[in-house]
């Protein structure tokens, strides 16, 4: 009998490797222990291998993996791993990102603990010094404070729950989950950040990305109470470490629990040098229990996908020539651009994804509709939602998902259309490709334009009169917003929609002073 190859990469909890080797149609190769460059002779017939950090997938990796189906990455991070490169040889690649849920929920309630009471300080106190002084330790009670949980999904939600029973007042803030979630649980709901600003603790439970990176920063603690305690068991360079130290050492910030950070192994970082910080070194999944979840899943994984059952939290798909034709690929990529940006543009709860096709399209609005899924659903799902699994995910959190077939258009020959609803607005974008290579937006909300869906832009609605055009200029040139491209469309109801596409990010402050414009009718900015 043939059997599957699955090399195992990297450690992974003994329970994983027995499920392997109990498979009688798989044949396990442990070679964690192996060099990496002996490594690379090893997996050159594997079907599928299960990786951990200590193992990059490169080029050199793909190149050697000359049979490989799929790469199951034992952990939630996929930055050591080429998805790209695996894309173009056929290559799946998973991740298991639930498994260490409960590790991570439980080390955030320990760092808020700790810096309530200090325990770190008054243990090594005692310990190490061999100081009895029992004055010296006065901490904070949790109940009766007033919790922020900044990202309300899997983790988020479950400090929630257990914050509710040490009788906390709980607030979640997360624009991409609707109020239900959170009061269904007994926790308030915030649609206003400032709210979450004004709490005694903050805990932040995001996924990494543009919108994340450094969300708290200098002008958000000046905002705080005095006396705030920040708690980042999340991703590295969601608070920016320099404001953060700033805050520490002025004593705004009475205390912090950190346990990720921006450059890691983190043992230079300045955080370290003060002395009202509770640290540890990246262990939201050192749990026994955490480990063995990660590598029996893995393995799981591994064997589904050896014997193509199933692709489990797979963040790419295998590129097939042969089925799907030249012209429709790069309308996948397209879709799914268009799909991010009306997410950017609509920041609420989704309620559903239309997606409409004219033309030869149009046969293929069943994978477009994946692809769309997934740009419409990644700002608020962050690392879970992938291309095989983005159906399941909306149907969970109740997004429905619907195709349109539309007759053939007068103007272009194949044409998209990506309606996104959501619980405030609706957004409705429609967008073709030139030349099979040349990628535009055509129009916007019923606003006709031509804008490459890329870059940093910056959409304003205005009320169509003289002198609005030189207005925001002036602003953007004020605060050194350099603009690339200044693409203008009208409606019949004498209104203008300028999408500007400009060369750096664009800073709150901007679009703020763009929005109190007498002529502005709402501003909104995206980055693809």
């Amino acid at each position: 009998m043939e059997k599957y190859k699955v090399v195992v990469c990297d450690h992974i909890h003994e329970a994983g490797l027995e499920m392997l080797r109990g498979d009688e149609k798989i044949e396990c190769i442990f070679a964690a222990d192996e060099d990496k460059t002996k490594l690379l002779d090893i997996i050159e017939d594997a079907d599928i291998a299960i990786t951990r950090s200590s193992t990059d997938v490169d080029e050199k990796f793909i190149k050697a993996a000359k049979n490989m189906k799929a790469i199951v990455r034992a952990g939630v991070g996929v930055d050591n791993v080429d998805i790209d490169g695996c894309s173009k040889e056929g290559i799946i690649v998973m991740n298991v990102p639930t498994a260490n849920t409960i590790a991570a929920v439980e080390l955030t309630m320990a760092h808020m603990l700790s810096c309530m009471r200090m325990f770190p300080y008054s243990h090594d106190h005692l310990k190490n010094q061999r100081i009895w002084k029992r004055e010296k330790w006065y901490g904070y009670e949790m109940k009766g404070k007033k919790l922020g949980i900044i990202g309300f999904g899997n983790i988020g939600s479950r400090v929630g729950i257990r914050a509710n029973a040490f009788e906390m007042d709980v607030l979640a803030y997360d624009p991409y989950v609707p109020a239900s979630k959170a009061t269904d649980l007994g926790v308030d709901y915030t649609e206003n950040f400032e709210d979450i600003l004004a709490c005694d603790i903050i805990t932040i439970h995001t996924p990494k990305n543009k919108e994340t990176i450094g969300m708290i920063g200098a002008d958000e603690i000046a905002k705080m109470k005095d006396g705030v305690v920040l708690i980042n068991c999340a991703r590295g360079g969601l608070y920016d470490e320099d404001a953060l130290f700033e805050g520490l050492k002025s004593k705004k910030i009475r205390f912090a629990g950190i346990d990720v950070f921006n450059k890691e192994p983190a043992i230079n970082n300045p955080l370290l040098d003060l002395d009202n910080i509770v640290v540890s070194p990246h262990l939201g999944a050192n749990t026994f229990e955490s480990q063995y979840n990660i590598g029996t899943q893995a393995a799981r994984q591994a064997i589904e996908a050896a014997k193509g059952i199933a692709f489990p939290h797979a963040f790419n798909l295998p590129i097939d020539e042969s089925s799907i034709p030249a012209f429709v690929k790069p309308f996948l990529s397209l879709g799914q651009k268009i799909g991010f940006l009306a997410a950017q543009m609509n920041r609420a709860p989704l309620i559903s994804v239309k997606v409409s096709g004219h033309g030869e399209i149009a046969k293929h609005l069943d994978s477009l509709s994946t692809f769309v899924t997934v740009g419409a659903m990644a700002e608020s799902s962050g690392d879970i939602i992938n291309y095989v699994n983005a159906e399941y995910i909306a149907a969970e959190k109740g997004v429905k998902i619907e195709t349109e077939t539309l007759a053939d258009d007068k103007v272009f020959k194949n044409l998209i259309t990506v309606k996104l609803t959501t619980d405030k607005k609706v957004i409705t974008i429609s967008a073709t490709i030139y030349n099979d290579e040349v990628q535009r937006i055509v129009n916007i909300n019923g606003f006709g334009l031509d804008v490459a869906p890329k870059g940093n832009l910056i959409l304003f609605r205005n009320t169509d009169v003289p002198g609005v055009i030189g207005q925001v200029g002036t602003i953007l040139a004020q605060d050194s917003v350099n603009i690339a491209d200044f693409r203008l469309g009208r409606n019949s109801n004498s209104e203008a929609l300028a999408v500007i596409i400009v060369d750096s990010d664009v800073s709150s402050k901007t679009l703020d002073k763009l929005s109190s414009l007498d002529a502005c009718i709402g501003v909104d900015y995206a980055s693809i």
